[in-house]
């Protein structure tokens, strides 16, 4: 039985367990398990109920395209700070969780829609083409967007890269919502922090959210509790342990 079914079959008796499956489905880029838990925490039992922490699972949900989330969201409280996934865990609640098994890119793919598995090839041809290592231009995606193109983040980072427009215009990029131009522009963006930051994908991974000034100023992560959480995901994604702090290329 899959983590969504269990935790669909424990909401009524047991919605604590409940969200501990959905958080299962979650570490694997699941909307619908995002949406699930904030549902729940939104709406749920008295003991379980907390509306920022809802909030920042159902902005991750809409986020990854997850449209049913917005019912649930309540825009006069806001959003909890980033933590472990799960009731009590970390800031009490988000929309990260590290996995005891390592994320495979391949078998993670075969499940997706045919769209997605299209824009990953798309986004693997154009990383061996500007020399950017596809693990990691992958991973930054999945973690972006779950490879949805038509994304669009509360800070109006758009398409499947999650450009923001300052860097849209640095890296001419004109149409972000066309996957191909997007990509493009991501793919040279992620070379440029390579020349940076050498090949330390904590620092690329850091200075893709945060910005390569932040990761200069602080000379590493900077200390923002989504940055930190945001590079534990995109190692995660790309198959290596979170606990590293630098990942040569292949």
């Amino acid at each position: 039985m899959s983590a969504l079914r269990q935790g669909a079959a424990m909401e009524q008796s047991n919605p604590r367990r409940a969200i501990a499956h959905y958080c299962t489905a979650a570490s694997m880029g699941n909307p619908e398990a995002y949406y699930r838990i904030g549902r729940l925490l939104a709406r749920g039992p008295q003991g379980i109920r907390s509306p920022r922490h809802a909030n920042a699972y159902l902005a991750m949900a809409m986020r990854l395209g997850n449209q049913q989330a917005a019912r649930y969201y309540n825009e006069r409280v806001g959003n909890a700070p980033l933590g472990t996934c799960g009731i009590g865990g970390g800031g009490g609640g988000a929309p990260w969780v590290r996995p005891s098994t390592p994320f495979d890119q391949d078998s993670y793919l075969a499940r997706q829609s045919l769209t997605k598995q299209k824009l990953a090839v798309m986004i693997r041809q154009a990383a061996h083409r500007h020399k950017v290592d596809p693990q990691l231009a992958l991973a930054i995606a999945i973690a972006e967007s779950n490879l949805n193109s038509t994304a669009v983040s509360p800070k109006q980072a758009q398409g499947v890269m999650q450009l923001i427009p300052e860097t849209q215009v640095r890296f001419g990029v004109t149409r972000p919502f066309d996957a191909q131009q997007n990509i493009r522009g991501a793919m040279i963006y992620l070379k440029w922090l390579e020349k940076q930051f050498g090949p330390d994908w904590v620092r690329i991974s850091a200075a893709y959210n945060a910005g390569e000034q932040a990761v200069i100023r602080h000379g590493g992560v900077p200390p923002y509790q989504e940055t930190q959480e945001y590079v534990q995901r995109v190692l995660y994604y790309s198959g290596q342990d979170p606990a590293k702090s630098t990942r040569q290329p292949r």
